[in-house]
């Protein structure tokens, strides 16, 4: 992509509605542009971040044997009325009705849709394990939007959902959706710690969020900090195993980590005081096991191996797609701007042109843009007849993790500069080794992706 044929409405000025750092960052590099009250356009920048989390979010779900689908944004309220929810749920749930006099809802969650669809096609526990979820827009009428899309109140959520036999098997299935939001997480170059928590509206009494610290999360944390040491990293997990994912799961909720709702500070007094930690931290994701609360008041059931009927065991499993870019540039930027992690940047590399219109810069700067690509690398080249300090500028502001910058007296001696953005370090490097190097940081990223479909 072409700087000069992009659209990346940049801002020079902070803007004044803007709270916090990810708001701010995200409205001035271009990504976002507020519609209503908590509800963005998601402009190209913006878009081709949530994208690529998204398909982080699809792979490490198809990892572990998840099934994807595609439920609808709309819901009938009869069905949640079934549940018991549709007057529990409060005024955050927004509630329609249509030429016909039909209530509706604009889903905030799918519990009782996923179980509609259950209920209709599954009849036997022979055809359990099963997990399914989606990645779809979400609507929570909050009162008081803020902090862009940290708390907006359109949404972008994957949420899934397993059916099993009993309970040992359900939490089995949390278990495994523990393991593959960790490595998530990781991938996206965030340490999202999973800490004790309250059900909320979504019921169940066994819960963790999965909450990255930063200075500007909602919620206040208390946890011991020999928890921030552990990492997934590359290990390999046999997800069908109870015991492996319990072992993990043992491994990184063991130690002391819960929010305020369910802080005890009689068990955090046995933490050694020298590791006790207070702070505040961003929600990214949460996982549930509630039982039959769902199955039980709508029927469903299957047939279990001495021919009896019983209900299934259910869990929930959240992630917040959208929310995560804010909560990665919250934990992830430097006064000039964004700082991406590879995993998720919308372009991999940013070339500068220094003097545009001269034909050597020019062709050095095609040929690096035609090498990029021919590597499977994405780059920004910035074509645009600028003066140097502008570019660096927007290429600081977008935070794409790499830059390389050709002049014309770096190519007199057959070299460009590749920077380092989370570093500044740069260094006078061949252009075809410059490539080689970015190849080399993003071939472990740019494996070969699972279908989302």
């Amino acid at each position: 992509m072409r700087l000069s044929r992009y659209f990346l409405p940049v801002l020079k000025e902070d803007p004044k509605e803007a709270q916090i750092v990810s708001h701010r960052l995200m409205l001035r590099a271009g990504m976002i542009k507020q519609q209503a009250a908590g509800i963005y356009s998601w402009l190209p920048l913006g878009f081709k971040v949530l994208r690529r989390i998204e398909a982080i979010v699809h792979e490490e779900q198809q990892r572990v044997g998840h099934i994807p689908l595609l439920m609808p944004t709309l819901q009938s309220a009869d069905l949640w009325r079934e549940s018991g929810r549709y007057d529990d749920y409060g005024e955050e749930m927004l509630r329609i009705r249509d030429r016909h006099k039909r209530d509706l809802l604009y889903g905030p969650t799918n519990e009782e849709m996923i179980t509609d669809i259950f209920r209709g096609h599954v009849n036997s526990y022979k055809d359990l394990p099963l997990t399914l979820y989606h990645v779809q827009w979400k609507f929570r009428d909050e009162m008081r939007p803020r902090f862009g899309v940290m708390r907006g109140r359109e949404f972008l959520m994957k949420d899934g959902y397993n059916f099993d036999l009993t309970r040992e098997d359900a939490l089995h299935a949390y278990n495994r959706h523990l393991v593959s939001y960790l490595r998530t997480y990781e991938r996206m170059g965030l340490q999202a710690i999973p800490m004790r928590a309250d059900g909320g509206p979504i019921g169940g009494d066994y819960t963790h969020e999965f909450l990255v610290l930063a200075e500007t999360g909602e919620s206040e944390v208390f946890y011991d900090s020999a928890i921030t040491d552990l990492t997934f990293g590359d290990r390999e997990i046999d997800h069908d195993s109870h015991a492996a994912c319990q072992a993990v799961l043992e491994e990184f909720t063991s130690r002391y980590a819960r929010t305020d709702e369910t802080h005890d500070e009689a068990i955090f007094a046995q933490v050694p005081e020298e590791r006790r930690r207070s702070a505040r931290g961003i929600e990214v994701g949460q996982i549930f096991y509630f039982g039959t609360k769902y199955s039980e008041p709508m029927g469903a059931t299957v047939v279990g191996p001495d021919g009896s009927r019983v209900p299934v065991h259910m869990g929930s499993h959240g992630i917040g797609v959208s929310r995560l870019l804010g909560a990665i540039i919250e934990a992830s930027h430097d006064d000039k701007g964004i700082i991406w992690p590879e995993g998720v940047t919308p372009f991999h590399v940013g070339i500068v042109n220094l003097k545009q219109g001269d034909p050597s810069t020019d062709s050095a700067c095609e040929a690096i843009y035609r090498d990029l690509k021919a590597r499977g690398l994405d780059p920004l080249y910035d074509d645009r007849d600028e003066r140097a300090g502008a570019k660096f500028a927007t290429m600081d502001l977008i935070g794409l993790p790499w830059r390389i910058t050709v002049g014309p007296r770096g190519l007199a001696r057959n070299k460009v500069e590749l920077t380092s953005r989370r570093t500044g370090e740069a260094e006078e490097i061949a252009a075809q080794d410059a490539i080689t190097r970015l190849a080399g940081v993003y071939a472990p990223i740019l494996g070969q992706p699972v279908s989302a479909a």
